[in-house]
């Protein structure tokens, strides 16, 4: 199978994992990269064996590259996705699609008149924990699933990231940051979802930096910062999610459960790819661990864009999709709705839930 040619626009913290693994999977080559900051894309060009260094327009303009994987800041996303789309390309980017319902949309219909591809982060889905977890709900362990819990608890990123501003801004925010990863799974697990309730706040107006490169800078809080609510899927079953930058002292609340008409499904933390997979059945005290199926266990950044490669070769459909990832937006978007009108969400999208991946096939390869 003939490789599919790559160029990543967007060298900042989350781009090093992607290069690394791209270059794993045969079907990919990763041909060119391009950052607003050349000398960022040059030190990443240099350090993963990148043989061009572009500008956008440059990247956008070679024939020869196929796939362009976006790793810009959210606010980018849709501009850079539809230009690249816009010159032909097939697109892998980093969540969420878009900032806004109508980006997405309009990402979606000029992938769909161009007849090429969207994907979209995240693609932790594909590792090893979720796909265990998926596994054991479709061969009925747990019984039917009637409920899910799911928390994201955190105190945010100013103290640890170098450019944490893009947090707090428009298309940030725990739900925005984090939900793509929870609710992604959630759908991959139980299916789409119908309607949304949700309640939205806000701790604090304004947080220091203490990362070392802005020691000490202020930033505005444009954004809930503590998203809550209630999910209703098309399955019937019912889901509780929280998302928050605004727990400072600590959470011991479960990434992710599970309850079934026959057990409880304690699932992993969905922004990584491995994790431990338990449950117990009903009259059990213990709980057991499912050993994790074979896979991609360890952070398998990249599987997104080379499931898309051997889509594109293939014609099969990608599991990572671009509709998949519109769902997840509206569904994130109607928790803040919800909670500005003060009524139920429903939902006008849906999407196919993604095909398990093969267990008979080597590492780093996806189709037979």
């Amino acid at each position: 199978m003939n490789k599919v040619k790559a160029g990543v626009i967007g060298c900042g913290k989350i781009s090093g994992i992607y290069m690394e693994n791209c270059q794993k999977f045969d079907i990919l080559e990763l041909k060119a990269c391009s950052d607003i900051d050349r000398s960022r894309a040059e030190e990443q060009a240099a350090r993963y064996g990148i043989p061009h260094v572009y500008t956008t327009e440059e990247l956008l303009a070679d024939p020869e590259i196929e796939i362009v994987i976006n790793l810009t800041i959210p606010a980018l996303h849709a501009k850079i996705t539809l230009d690249a789309l816009q010159a032909g390309k097939h697109v892998y980017v980093e969540k969420p699609l878009a900032v806004t319902r109508e980006e997405g949309l309009a990402v979606l219909e000029t992938a769909r008149e161009k007849g090429l591809l969207v994907g979209c982060a995240p693609e932790t889905f594909l590792g090893a924990g979720i796909q265990t977890a998926l596994k054991l709900v479709r061969d009925g362990k747990i019984g039917t699933p009637i409920a899910a819990t799911a928390f994201m608890m955190s105190r945010g990123h100013e103290f640890w990231h170098p450019d944490p501003e893009f947090y707090y801004a428009a298309g940030g925010g725990p739900m925005f940051d984090m939900g793509p990863y929870y609710l992604t799974a959630l759908v991959q697990l139980l299916g789409p979802i119908r309607s949304v309730s949700g309640m939205t706040g806000k701790a604090l107006t304004e947080r220091t930096i203490t990362s070392e490169k802005k020691y000490g800078q202020k930033i505005q809080v444009d954004v809930p910062t503590h998203v809550a609510g209630l999910l209703r899927f098309d399955n019937g079953a019912i889901g509780t999610l929280i998302t928050s930058f605004d727990v400072f002292g600590g959470s011991t609340l479960p990434n992710i459960e599970i309850y079934g008409t026959q057990g409880t499904m304690l699932v992993p933390d969905p922004n990584t790819f491995g994790g431990s997979v338990k449950y117990r059945l009903t009259g059990e005290s213990e709980w057991t661990e499912e050993p994790l199926l074979p896979g991609y266990n360890q952070n398998t950044r990249g599987i997104g864009p080379a499931d898309m490669a051997y889509a594109i070769r293939s014609g099969r459909s990608h599991r990572a999709s671009g509709e998949l990832a519109y769902h997840v937006l509206e569904a994130m978007w109607a928790f803040h709705d919800s909670s500005d009108s003060g009524t139920q969400y429903e939902m006008k999208s849906t999407c196919e839930i993604p095909a398990p991946l093969p267990l008979d096939l080597p590492l780093y390869t996806l189709d037979k």
